[in-house]
């Protein structure tokens, strides 16, 4: 009986693990984990969205600070230009001559407006090569605002939707890990079920030859009828297939952890299951409402509503009068040298005002707007859907974590009697005082019971973390998830643990 053990677990590889490869990484799902968060393609991309996001929140924050600027426009003209004279007579003249110029402006957002404040200086050279001359104009200060008076104030509206955004951006990251937990424990037990048929099946095999040769003696003696006899050959091989397609299964499921954890060498890995579990219980109100505190699914649902609200106000704006107004004061000077061109300034005055005022559109505007609010109002009612969905979700899972562990527990000492009973009811048909009937039926409940363990065991897992990423709280250790999302801003390539 040793020796056939110790065959099949070379053939089938017992623990689950090709022999052939040599390399064998053994893992718990703690280090699963902690390497899918690292290195496993859906935390690197949740990475790189938030750098996106942040950065988008940086230039969303830098439109309501002063910028300074510098602008120059230099150009050189030799043609023949049309130009009227002083006498109201029009002549082409041929004209070379090169303007330089150099602008230092300071602008500031008004976010309650919309508008732009602006103050500038700024120096303008003239050289005619036609008669060797040159002049200078300068604007030594220049205070200006320009505004829209009836348009679409985007400066007001993203001051409320981009925080609402980038907070989003991070909760989300928080979230994406547990995902990325759940994802990787799934993963994880995908191949810890097929490690366990695995063994299911060698154990089963060499149960079953160890039963098939036992039984040829019988038959041949005439104990046994023939049909027992063939149902125990049929079991043989029955264990024989199940042991090639647990194999099979074997490494179908490995290849996907070790594609999820980045895992680029061909090492065989090996799982180790923890039959302790965290025991604790998780109040409903205080997870409803870390839920609607934390979970980014709330603002994105707020967000949502901004954008609609924001999106009627642009079709007002954009269906109705529109008027722009441009002011501009300051000081200017003349002069054939630089220094004269600052001497006594004279004030300048711009204004300007343009009226825009639909008469006949055929309802455009007025068609916009109500698409809009249409769509508001269908944001509305899909939000409030999906808050309900969100109450009701956090609500199962919560019950379902509650009664997980005992779920588990039960789990357990079934899966430990059936392999009690299992190995009774081998001995007692070894004994001849138990049918081959009996005997399948405690081979099938005993494998029923461990795979049913494993399954348990899962659920209690993909609960855990699921609950955990929608709370974003930790309710083993009491805590919110936290993590240093300034770490990922300073270096953009990860430098993960080498698999």
């Amino acid at each position: 009986m040793r020796i056939k053990l110790l065959w099949l677990a070379l053939l089938c590889g017992l623990s689950g693990v090709p022999a052939a490869h040599g390399q064998v990484l053994a893992l718990t799902l703690e280090q699963t984990i902690e390497r899918a968060r690292n290195l496993s393609p859906d935390a690197q991309s949740a990475r790189h969205a938030f750098r996106s996001a942040y950065w988008n929140y940086r230039y969303y924050r830098a439109n309501y600070l002063p910028a300074l600027t510098l602008t120059s426009s230099p150009y050189l003209d030799r043609a023949i230009n049309r130009i009227t004279m002083s006498d109201g007579s029009v002549r082409f003249v041929e004209q070379n001559l090169l303007s330089t110029d150099l602008t230092l402006s300071l602008t500031q957002n008004i976010p309650l407006t919309g508008g732009t404040l602006f103050l500038e200086t700024s120096a303008q050279r003239l050289d005619m090569f036609s008669d060797h001359s040159s002049s200078w104009q300068t604007s030594p200060v220049t205070i200006g605002y320009r505004q829209s008076l009836f348009g679409y104030n985007s400066l007001k509206w993203d001051k409320r939707i981009e925080p609402v955004r980038y907070q989003e951006a991070r909760k989300t990251y928080v979230e994406t890990l547990e995902l990325v937990a759940a994802s990787a424990t799934q993963k994880f037990f995908d191949l810890a079920t097929a490690q366990s048929n695995l063994e299911i099946a060698t154990t089963n095999y060499a149960h079953a030859d160890t039963l098939y040769t036992y039984a040829k003696g019988r038959y041949d003696i005439g104990t046994i009828s023939e049909n027992e006899m063939l149902q125990l050959e049929i079991n043989k091989l029955t264990e024989e297939a199940n042991c090639m397609n647990a194999r099979i299964e074997v490494e179908n499921c490995m290849q996907e952890l070790r594609s999820y954890l980045g895992i680029r060498e061909d090492v065989d890995l090996q799982v180790k299951l923890n039959d302790s579990i965290p025991s604790f219980i998780v109040n409903l109100n205080e997870a409803l409402l870390l839920a609607n505190t934390n979970s980014p699914d709330i603002l994105n649902m707020q967000r949502r509503k901004l954008e609609s609200e924001s999106s009627v106000a642009s079709a007002r704006a954009n269906a109705g009068l529109k008027a722009d107004i441009y002011l501009r004061f300051g000081l200017t000077q003349t002069g054939d040298k630089f220094r004269e061109a600052y001497r006594d300034p004279l004030n300048q005055q711009y204004v300007s005002l343009s009226i825009s005022l639909p008469i006949l559109d055929w309802g455009r505007g007025k068609g916009q707007v109500r698409v809009a609010r249409s769509n508001r109002d269908l944001v509305h009612t899909q939000v409030e859907q999906d808050r309900t969905d969100f109450q009701l979700n956090v609500r199962k899972l919560v019950k379902q974590f509650n009664l997980q562990s005992q779920r588990v527990h039960i789990a357990a000492r079934t899966d430990h009697t059936a392999q009690r009973r299992a190995e009774v009811a081998r001995k007692l048909y070894l004994l001849g005082k138990s049918t081959v009937l009996d005997l399948n039926a405690s081979i099938s409940e005993k494998d029923s019971a461990r795979r049913n363990y494993i399954n348990a065991l899962y659920e209690y897992w993909s609960l855990f973390y699921t609950l955990r990423s929608l709370t974003l709280y930790d309710f083993e250790h009491g805590q919110p998830l936290e993590e240093r999302l300034e770490d990922l801003l300073v270096d953009t390539s990860y430098r993960g643990v080498s698999p």
